[in-house]
């Protein structure tokens, strides 16, 4: 093709959101960089351009400024304008029908592309019985708007760059708030804000642990909590779970020397089982003995129906083995991306530069408008009445079950947290039970989920279904369990 039938025929959409000469600067670009106009090339004078084209010489000589600036053009007033003779000539691929293939990643780019692979992600909209999800339809949004619009109007020196531990008025409200609800022995100091949970578990294993090494891990359990593991080329050790939460004595006796364990005591995901007070002192026991990291994830603490929340693990921690992991997903809503860390004195410096190497700080508005939201009330007044709507849809759903289902399922324990763990009575498949929930609109979590990949027989779980409830209304939770009767009897 000529050029100039090459000019006439560039792709401009006329009347677009794009302004042509930037359509033109892309066209010609496109053009050059694919070998269709040479380097060395005279590109028609401005004028000739415009008449090819039908558009302003204005637009033209932005556009030829802009490909100048960036080097695809040479040129000068009187000798004319040239494709620059630096533009490389294009790679062909390997051949016509087959692209250029990209590099394959290394081991550990790998690892990191592979690892959150069996975690579900939210992709429909809302419905019975999703979990880990809380409920936001009461939450104050007026007011957190209130809040954030006076942040806003405060145009002061916090908006630049800020600590990477966190903004410090909230780890002082953290502090005082982790002291008396969870019994957790911390200062301000030992508080690290994260980008949610997810990037506090990140950055613990990156930090801690060196490729091969050893790493317990319940199973069943958060597969959000053993992606990370993997990632950073731990070897991922599964321990089972019992009535009394993580079985200690099994990890010790298979894999005594292992630099980590990854627990959820106070509400196990998913079984809902609280880890024993012997259970407890023998871990925190094995790490100081072992020198090795106890990560306790207390994703849902708060949420306590029959008394107060359950003391922390850290709150034991006479060694200075524990690091604690807290979340506001599960308690003001998943969108903030909010969460903390509580690091032994040792460690908290070392994760706030690790922190600063990985995203500088966590965004900081919302950081400050946490705080004036935790100062001013209104996060204890949430939270008091998000535990009095999630024990009443709780108790709607183990009256239904109950009621409906109680030849069919037996519940799990149901005092905390926002899911209810039901085992199957007979002979069920759970991945074809979930399946069929899809099909019929409700959501249906197998617990087989929830197991690592490396585990054994050891790690057997009865087969069930992990079941939500904070986010689903009383009624959508009635008909879902009518729905899910239907499912278990059909033949």
């Amino acid at each position: 093709m000529e050029l100039h039938q090459l000019i006439a025929a560039l792709p401009l959409e006329r009347g677009g959101t794009v302004p042509l000469f930037r359509q033109l600067y892309q066209a010609v670009k496109a053009a050059i960089l694919r070998g269709a106009i040479s380097p060395g090339t005279q590109l028609p004078p401005t004028r000739q351009f415009c008449q090819l084209l039908s558009v302003s010489r204005q637009t033209v000589l932005n556009a030829y400024a802009l490909l100048s600036a960036e080097g695809y053009l040479d040129g000068a007033v009187g000798r004319g304008t040239y494709v620059g003779l630096a533009v490389p000539a294009p790679v062909a691929p390997a051949s016509a029908q087959e692209p250029a293939l990209l590099r394959p990643l290394p081991a550990r780019g790998q690892a990191m592309a592979a690892a959150m692979q069996q975690v579900a992600f939210h992709a429909s909209p809302l419905r019975a019985f999703r979990v880990g999800m809380p409920r936001i339809d009461h939450f104050p949004f007026d007011v957190w708007a209130r809040l954030e619009g006076r942040r806003w109007r405060r145009a002061d020196h916090h908006f630049g760059y800020g600590d990477p531990a966190g903004f410090l008025p909230l780890r002082e409200l953290l502090c005082v708030y982790l002291k008396a609800s969870r019994g957790v022995h911390c200062t301000p100091q030992q508080i690290i804000v994260t980008s949610g949970s997810q990037q506090a578990l990140y950055l613990l294993s990156q930090l801690l642990l060196a490729p091969g090494d050893a790493a317990w891990m319940e199973s069943p359990g958060y597969r959000g909590a053993s992606g990370p593991l993997r990632a950073a080329g731990a070897t991922v050790f599964p321990v089972p779970v019992d009535a009394q939460g993580l079985d200690v004595a099994y990890g010790v006796a298979h894999c005594r020397h292992a630099r980590l364990a990854y627990v959820t005591p106070s509400h196990q995901l998913p079984l809902g089982v609280a880890m024993s007070l012997p259970r407890r002192l023998a871990l925190l026991a094995w790490a100081a003995r072992e020198q090795a990291w106890v990560v306790e994830d207390d994703y849902d603490s708060e949420y306590r129906y029959t008394g107060a929340p359950l003391a922390s693990l850290q709150g034991l921690d006479t060694a200075g083995c524990v690091i604690y992991v807290g979340t506001l997903s599960k308690v003001l809503f998943p969108g903030l991306r909010l969460g903390y860390m509580v690091a032994p004195p040792a460690l908290a410096e070392p994760l706030v530069q690790a922190k600063a190497l990985l995203d500088r700080h966590t965004a900081i508005v919302p950081q400050m408008v946490l705080a004036d939201f935790i100062a001013e009330g209104h996060f204890a007044r949430h939270i008091r009445r998000t535990r009095d709507s999630n024990a009443e849809r709780s108790d709607v759903l183990l009256g239904a079950i109950e009621r409906e289902l109680g030849d069919h399922l037996v519940c799990g324990p149901a005092d905390s947290g926002l899911e209810l763990c039901a085992y199957f009575r007979g002979a069920q498949q759970e991945t074809a039970v979930a399946r069929a929930g899809l099909e019929r609109g409700i959501e249906l979590r197998p617990l087989g989920h929830y197991a690592q990949p490396e585990a054994g027989s050891h790690c057997a779980t009865p087969p069930g279904l992990l079941l939500g409830f904070a986010s689903v209304a009383p009624a959508e939770i009635e008909a879902g369990v009518r729905e899910l009767g239907r499912i278990l009897r059909r033949p």
